[in-house]
């Protein structure tokens, strides 16, 4: 791994020894930014220059979608990164566990997490993959397909609240511009 530098501030630097190295944020805390109503901004905030890169805009979005997504997934006991791999199981796509760490841009090992716990619940097992005999790949299983189709109708209503400022066509341009960026 790189090392990286940074130039910190003598309050930076006085907060980092008050209060320990900065650490990821954890799960909890990340879900509860983004589960709740999307808070106020100040308009001073608006007017500043982040507004516009669009990196921060698209994580923003982001976490506002997964947030709300994963919020509607919950009571179906599943997340967003869950629901995709149980999507694509139901997708008749017939992914590896390698294929699916690759499309969904996960560690693989993260994969082999997903899969074993939606296989411990009975809704996904892995076959041998009539591609390559060395490899798995993931299906659902009955109870796996019939939760799919619930999860995919409360990530279809959470997709519709946070793409409710847009219109028809301009959510049609949004996904065909995210899949120029996602896929090529």
């Amino acid at each position: 791994m790189p090392a990286v530098s940074l130039r910190l501030s003598s309050v930076q630097s006085a907060n980092l020894k008050l209060r320990g190295p900065v650490t990821e944020p954890t799960q909890q805390e990340e879900e509860s930014w983004e589960s709740g109503p999307i808070p106020a901004v100040p308009d001073r905030l608006l007017a500043s220059d982040l507004v516009n890169e669009i990196e921060f805009l698209a994580a923003r979005a982001r976490s506002l979608g997964s947030g709300r997504a994963n919020t509607m997934l919950a009571p179906l006991d599943l997340k967003v990164r869950s629901y995709s791999v149980l999507a694509m199981a139901c997708s008749d796509t017939e992914p590896s566990q390698r294929e699916l760490a690759d499309f969904l841009r996960l560690d693989p090992s993260q994969i082999v997490s997903l899969v074993d716990a939606l296989e411990k619940r009975g809704l996904v097992f892995r076959g041998p993959d009539p591609r390559d005999r060395r490899s798995k790949v993931i299906r659902p299983t009955a109870a796996g397909m019939e939760l799919h189709q619930r999860a995919a109708a409360a990530v279809r209503v959470a997709e519709d609240t946070s793409l409710a400022p847009l219109d028809g066509p301009e959510r049609d341009q949004l996904r065909v511009l995210l899949r120029k960026i996602a896929f090529g």
